[in-house]
């Protein structure tokens, strides 16, 4: 009879029984049975079967440190204290046939079909030890216990592969059981090999850029046009209001706009350039209002019409803007013989002194001795005379003055001939305008 081999996934317990046959003619003598168990188990004389030695119970400190100790059969595993495992179950004990055994027996996992041994289907037949989670797989004799896909066998344990060792990831690698994940830091996006990372085109995508967007790597930049500054959110973008900065932008106002500034000038002005304004001479453009019996005197910020007879009695007028009064007239006695009238306009808060009109004596008679002085309209002391020589003289505006405001200062000049014993005077009528700006 063939020899009785007992074979286990987990156990290997090897019955054999030696049976020597004597003469033929003659009774078999007593047979001699051997067993043996393999590292792990030990015989069970109760069950006639080879039974798992339980380390963790047998073996003092086992596993060290923090390590705990897990018996499964055969051996037993040193795992983390946090590691949890499902203890396969107790593999089953075979009774022992009462009966006696079959004429002729297969080994185990297979079963006996006439005088021939077919393979059994532990899987099929649910005569298996796989956990749950495990896949048994049926081999000639025996079966397999396999583990699914992202998951290690150790002992009978499946355990999970952290496939985040292995780097497979570019960026960030999440474990999960069984598999893993890969995902991109904010500004990429998962490659089609569920691996990579490539960049995102935020800007291509709607982002919330309110002028210009630049896509740079992993991110974008939002940008603002000119005349405007980029917000607290990094998106937004806000009017920079020039005329904030600086008084000196525009010569008289400065007005903020969307993105920009401009200047604006008074009325009587005109923008030169960007930033200056410049008096409008109406006189010359034809806007004003002044009669064919009036002269239009431009003036800053606006202009002037005066009449062509600029005289008074008791003056009779001679030739454009010059009046004379006759000797022949009772009441030209201590006035000027002569009135010339001239016109000027200046600037509002000019820096003083300032020299600003000049006279000069148009007719010199030898051994005169000529003296200047503000004769009226000078109630205030605006205004000196500073002599140059004895022929001319020069206005200067002593104290600053704003505009607008008019003066008419009558500016004479004394001639005295001590050879000829005579004096005489003659006066200038000068209207000084005033402004209503520093320009």
């Amino acid at each position: 009879m063939p020899s009785p081999v007992c074979v286990s996934l987990l156990c290997v317990c090897a019955c054999v029984s030696l049976f020597v046959p004597s003469a033929i003619s003659q009774p078999p003598s007593e047979s001699d049975t051997y067993t043996e168990c393999t590292d792990g188990y030990q015989w069970d004389a109760r069950t006639q079967h080879c039974k798992d030695i339980n380390e963790c119970e047998t073996i003092a400190d086992a596993c060290k440190g923090e390590m705990k100790c897990f018996n499964h059969y055969g051996g037993y595993l040193c795992l983390p204290r946090s590691a949890s495992v499902i203890p396969a179950p107790e593999p089953p004990t075979p009774s022992l046939p009462e009966s006696q055994p079959e004429p002729y027996q297969c080994p185990l996992g297979y079963k006996s079909e006439g005088d021939s041994c077919t393979d059994i289907d532990e899987c099929e037949r649910d005569e298996h030890d796989c956990q749950p989670s495990q896949e048994c797989i049926n081999t000639q004799g025996s079966f397999n216990c396999q583990c699914p896909d992202g998951y290690r066998k150790v002992g009978t344990e499946c355990i999970d592969i952290d496939e985040c060792r292995y780097r497979y990831c570019q960026h960030r690698c999440v474990n999960v059981p069984g598999s893993f994940s890969c995902q991109c830091e904010p500004g990429f996006q998962l490659a089609g090999n569920n691996r990579s990372c490539i960049d995102v085109d935020e800007c291509g995508m709607g982002a919330p850029c309110q002028h210009r967007c630049y896509n740079t790597y992993g991110t974008f930049l939002c940008r603002c046009d000119q005349g405007y500054e980029l917000g607290a959110d990094g998106y937004a973008c806000n009017d920079i209001d020039e005329c904030s900065f600086s008084s000196f932008l525009c010569q008289h106002q400065c007005v903020n706009e969307p993105g920009k500034f401009s200047c604006v000038c008074p009325e009587g002005y005109q923008l030169m350039g960007t930033r200056l304004c410049q008096d409008v001479n109406e006189c010359e453009t034809g806007a004003h209002q002044c009669t064919d019996a009036q002269n239009c005197i431009n003036i800053h910020g606006g202009y002037k019409c005066v009449d062509t007879d600029p005289c008074n009695e008791p003056y009779v007028q001679v030739s454009d803007n010059r009046c004379m009064c006759p000797l022949s007239k009772p009441g030209c006695h201590g006035l000027p013989y002569f009135i010339v009238h001239r016109y000027m306009s200046v600037t509002s808060e000019r820096s003083v002194p300032s020299d600003i009109f000049q006279i000069h004596a148009t007719s010199v008679y030898p051994g005169a001795n000529n003296s200047f002085r503000i004769r009226t309209g000078d109630d205030n002391g605006d205004f000196y005379i500073r002599q140059i020589n004895n022929i001319s003289a020069m206005l200067v505006l002593a104290r600053a003055v704003a505009g607008p405001k008019e003066y008419v200062l009558d500016l004479e000049m004394v001639s005295v001939n001590l050879v000829m014993s005579y004096q005489s005077s003659s006066a200038l009528r000068l209207s000084i305008y005033v402004g209503p700006h520093a320009f």
